[in-house]
């Protein structure tokens, strides 16, 4: 079965808005896009060359697809995956794009995405898609997040958690820190969230 990841960029506190650039997206009046550039390094980026080089489909949410849209195709050089990828986008009214191949997804997004997980093919990946994102935790379709961990807070933004997520259990399966200070770590669905009690010593 096809995996849902969850492929973000997070400040310290949860904020996953407009990392890659001041007009990336300013909704809500966020002021902080383009967060990530000062802490780039080569850790950081021998690792994006790797999970952009595997074998994917894209899951994007419509505001990340219009964001993706004129970019990629201009800047595709060195990650061609991107385009080659079929991109499905959560979005109850767009329904074409020049940019393919692409399919929209409309109606029941959770039903959609969980007919796609059953379906042939490679990997799902999400990138940004704040909004869908909350859809895919709150039916549990998320296998797991690969995360770059940035040392800032931002204080307003939107968020990758929110009051929608259910409670879940994750382990590591990789992780480093890169020079920057940047944590890259990948967490995988681990069943139900356990509890007990420290005794002690």
């Amino acid at each position: 079965m096809r995996k849902v990841i969850v492929l973000e960029f997070v400040t310290l506190d949860g904020v996953i808005q407009a990392p890659g650039g001041p007009e990336e997206d300013t909704s809500g009046g966020f002021a902080y896009g383009g967060w990530v550039a000062p802490y780039d390094d080569d850790v950081a980026g021998t690792v994006m060359d790797k999970q952009m080089n595997l074998p994917f489909d894209l899951l994007l949410g419509r505001k990340t697809f219009e964001i993706w849209a004129p970019f990629w195709p201009q800047h595709a050089d060195g990650w061609p995956g991107v385009m080659s990828a079929t991109k499905y986008v959560a979005s109850n009214s767009m329904t074409s794009s020049e940019w393919q191949p692409s399919v929209f997804l409309g109606g029941d997004i959770a039903e959609k995405v969980s007919k796609l997980k059953h379906q042939p093919g490679p990997d799902l990946h999400v990138y940004g898609s704040a909004n869908l994102l909350q859809t895919l935790m709150k039916h549990d379709l998320v296998d797991a997040f690969w995360l770059k961990i940035f040392p800032l807070t931002l204080g307003s933004g939107k968020r990758l958690f929110t009051d929608g997520t259910i409670p879940a259990a994750f382990k590591v399966t990789e992780s480093q820190v890169s020079p920057s200070g940047i944590i890259l770590v990948n967490y995988e669905r681990a069943g139900a969230v356990t509890t007990g009690s420290l005794s002690g010593s």
